[in-house]
């Protein structure tokens, strides 16, 4: 109790008081970050995407993929320990940049999360059908394992919309059953994964030399191999985000200052040590590494076909459970999002959305929010896979922009010598490494936008007649959403200063911390 008190008055301090339920252990908030991260869902799933256009050199774009990220995880572990509040993303650029950019970067992950949601759901038709043919519950065997068949894209939108479902209630119920689920989830992910790796070792066909092949897929490309490996390279981009979700829940978690750096590098951590070998592993494996199926089916075929159908089920259920705590943590953090913003009275209709029920200490209001309008999105994939592709392919850069709404401003500061601030404590620092990690963050995070958002038809428009919209997408949609945001910021919020909304006001006689001013 006495810590939790202190929390709260540390909370208080902000200028909030304190109204979600303060119940994580370290434990969890490592488990929200790694299960949004989830080896298990996004390998699985884009296995065959790397594979297909890079073979099995595309290995290396794991490590590379992980040394950007792990740079940007360590700036926001030092961001975590200095501001241990809900809506990570927004909060800690609000600290570090100027308030429109703060804005944008909410904006833009609230989006982006509620794409991920639907993208991630869709998974689950990667999974089940090829489990039992007896989820394939609309088409034939022929469209079990894939989304991009019309009765494939239908029967990916029921089990998605059963997810959706189930994850919007438990948000709605409490964060404790939230997080006995997750905790549960990754428990099962971490045991399944390491037993897969294992079993994977007496089923070798092939030394680890296998991740130098390129099966002549670089013919074609004008700039030879190297086009191929930034192409499959985006496997490796889709998967590693999302572990500043360890952050967001700070509101909810015991000593949040000490728990959450760590959490957050933890399950980035675990999360490529663990995808990396699965990758690897899956590699060396393989009977065939030229059968078609690898590029087609995925890892899921390489699991059964080395380990046997029984086997292999047991583990496609794993990664089914591991998809289900996967959409949980994604929704789970979109509310907390849209929930920070709106209690500073920065999203329409701030009163309504920042309340939280009595019982459950929640957000209903973002909670039915995100799962509506995720099952909407789900939709889009009956009547155009091409655009529910060329969506969710979209979302992943909306990520890496937000990020860089706080990785950009952060290394500013420190240019400009604000950062860290001189109270900074005895809290997660970078300390004289932080200038060459944060550039690197900065770096990092750029060029990966730029590869995904360059527009191959390959990866917007690979099915279905062509149209220039799908292989512009990323510039199409989030030029929309970024000029939406901003109409919507100037019109209503650029003369307002931020200012919590009374409900929400700590009314406890503490001085509320000042956000940084920026130069323009």
């Amino acid at each position: 109790m006495a810590v939790e008190a202190s929390d709260s008055n540390e909370l208080a301090g902000f200028g909030y008081k304190q109204e979600l339920d303060r119940s994580l252990g370290s434990f969890s908030s490592f488990a929200a970050g790694f299960s949004y991260i989830s080896i298990l869902t996004g390998v699985f799933q884009l296995f065959a995407f790397g594979f297909l256009f890079a073979g099995p050199a595309v290995w290396w774009t794991w490590p590379i993929v992980f040394s950007g990220q792990f740079c940007v995880a360590l700036c926001f572990a030092e961001l975590a320990g200095q501001y241990p509040l809900a809506g990570s993303v927004y909060q800690w650029s609000k600290r570090v940049s100027a308030d429109f950019t703060s804005w944008m970067a909410g904006w833009i992950m609230v989006i982006g999360s509620i794409v991920t949601v639907a993208a991630v759901a869709v998974a689950l038709q990667v999974i089940l059908p090829q489990v039992s043919k007896t989820f394939q519950f609309i088409g034939s065997d022929a469209d079990a394992g894939t989304y991009v068949t019309p009765d494939g894209a239908k029967n990916a939108i029921l089990l998605g919309t059963f997810l959706v479902i189930f994850t919007t209630a438990v948000n709605m119920i409490g964060v404790k059953l939230m997080a006995r689920i997750n905790n549960a989830g990754v428990m099962l992910e971490l045991v399944g994964a390491t037993l897969l790796i294992i079993l994977l070792m007496f089923h070798f066909h092939r030394g680890p030399g296998v991740v130098t092949e390129t099966l002549g897929l670089g013919e074609g490309h004008s700039w030879g191999y190297f086009g191929a490996f930034l192409i499959g390279g985006i496997m490796s981009a889709y998967v590693m985000y999302g572990f500043d979700t360890a952050g967001t829940l700070a509101e909810e978690t015991d000593d949040p200052r000490r728990n959450a750096p760590p959490a957050i590098l933890k399950a980035l951590a675990t999360a490529a040590v663990i995808g990396g070998l699965l990758i690897l592993f899956a590699l060396m494996s393989v009977k065939d590494i030229h059968d078609e199926n690898i590029g087609v089916l995925g890892l899921p075929y390489i699991v059964k076909q080395a380990l046997g159908s029984t086997t292999g089920n047991i583990f496609l259920i794993d990664s089914a459970i591991a998809i289900t705590v996967c959409c949980l943590a994604v929704h789970t953090s979109c509310i907390r999002m849209m929930f920070a913003m709106a209690r500073d009275n920065r999203l329409p209709f701030g009163p309504q959305v920042a309340r939280v029920s009595g019982r459950g200490k929640v957000p209903i209001v973002p909670a039915l929010v995100v799962g509506i309008l995720a099952i909407a999105l789900l939709a889009v994939n009956i009547s155009n896979q091409s655009a529910f592709l060329a969506l969710t392919s979209v979302a992943i850069i909306m990520f890496y922009l937000a990020y860089l709404c706080v990785t950009g401003p952060m290394l500013l500061r420190r240019i400009r010598g604000t950062w860290p601030k001189p109270d900074h404590g005895p809290y997660f620092s970078l300390g004289r490494w932080a200038m060459l990690v944060n550039t690197y963050a900065v770096v990092y995070a750029s060029l990966i936008a730029f590869n995904i958002a360059w527009p191959r038809r390959d990866v917007y428009n690979a099915i279905g007649p062509h149209h220039w919209y799908f292989q512009w997408a990323a510039y199409v949609f989030i030029g929309s959403v970024v000029v939406v945001g901003a109409i919507y910021y100037y019109a209503v919020h650029s003369r307002k200063p931020i200012e919590v909304l009374a409900e929400h006001r700590s009314r406890m006689d503490l001085p509320e911390p000042a956000i940084a001013e920026v130069a323009p």
